[in-house]
C-alpha cells in the first residue's frame, strides 16, 4: 500500500475505534508514516485465484481484528495475515522459466520475484506443476489387445456384473476370464496332450472314469509355451 492507502486504511480504523485514534496531529502523522513503512509490501486488496469470497482486503483483516481483539491495532496485524495469504496463493504457482537470460541471474530472479509478486495480488493466475506424460507402451497395448481377444473367445452373454455375481457358480469359466484379463497362461486354450486324456481345445481335462479334473501338467505346459510364444515380446 502507497502512503494515500495507508491514510485511508487509518481513517476506517479510526472510525471503528474512534477511542484509540491519536488526537495529536503530529502522532497522526507519525503513525502514517510507520505504518508506510511496515506495510509497504502489502496491498490494499488481491483476488484469490479460489473466488472473491477469499480475496484479500486489508480493511476487512482490519474490522475483523477490531471486532475480535481488545488491543489496539498494530502493523503486525495488518501484515501477519497478508503472509499467510500469500504463502497460500503462492504455494499453488510453481514458477515457469521466466523469458530472460539465465545467464543473468539478477534479471531471472527479478523477474521471478516480480511474478509470484504479480500472482499473489492476483494480478495472474497461478501456473499449475505440469505432471511428466510418458508415451503410451506398445508392449503393454499389445498385451492389453491380446487379452481383449482372449476374453473375446470367451464369449461374453452378460454384463459384467452379472458375470462378477455368477463367478462362485461358474468356477471353471471365472478363472478362465481371470486368466485371460491378467495375461497369463490359460490351460484349455490348447488340446491335452496326454495320452489317456487328449481333452480338446477348450474341454477340461477328465480321468480314467472320464470325470472332469485339473489339467494335466504336460497341458499346463505346453499352454505356457504356446502362451509366451504369441504374446508381445517385452
Amino acid at each position: 500500500m502507497d502512503r494515500r492507502e495507508i491514510a485511508a486504511l487509518l481513517a476506517y480504523i479510526d472510525r471503528l475505534a474512534p477511542e484509540r485514534a491519536p488526537r495529536d496531529p503530529a502522532a497522526a502523522a507519525e503513525r502514517v508514516n510507520q505504518w508506510s513503512d511496515l506495510l509497504a509490501h502489502v496491498p490494499a486488496t488481491a483476488q484469490h485465484p479460489d473466488g472473491p469470497e477469499r480475496s484479500w482486503d486489508a480493511s476487512q483483516v482490519a474490522a475483523r481484528y477490531i471486532a475480535t481483539t481488545p488491543y489496539p491495532i498494530k502493523p503486525s496485524d495488518i501484515g501477519a495475515p497478508w503472509e499467510t495469504y500469500r504463502a497460500d496463493v503462492i504455494g499453488r504457482h510453481h514458477d515457469p522459466a521466466p523469458p530472460v537470460d539465465p545467464d543473468d541471474w539478477q534479471a531471472y530472479k527479478a523477474a521471478l520475484r516480480g511474478t509470484r509478486q504479480a500472482v499473489a495480488v492476483g494480478a495472474l493466475p497461478p501456473t499449475p506443476q505440469l505432471a511428466i506424460e510418458g508415451a503410451p507402451s506398445p508392449v503393454r497395448a499389445a498385451r492389453d489387445a491380446h487379452a481383449a481377444e482372449r476374453l473375446a473367445a470367451l464369449g461374453d452373454y452378460v454384463p459384467k456384473t452379472v458375470r462378477a455375481a455368477l463367478a462362485a457358480q461358474r468356477p471353471h469359466r471365472a478363472e478362465r476370464e481371470r486368466l485371460a484379463a491378467a495375461g497369463l497362461p490359460d490351460a484349455l486354450d490348447v488340446p491335452c496332450p496326454y495320452e489317456h486324456c487328449r481333452a480338446p481345445k477348450h474341454r477340461p481335462c477328465t480321468n480314467h472314469r472320464n470325470n472332469p479334473r485339473a489339467p494335466h501338467p504336460s497341458r499346463l505346459e505346453a499352454a505356457t509355451t504356446a502362451h509366451y510364444a504369441q504374446e508381445p515380446a517385452a
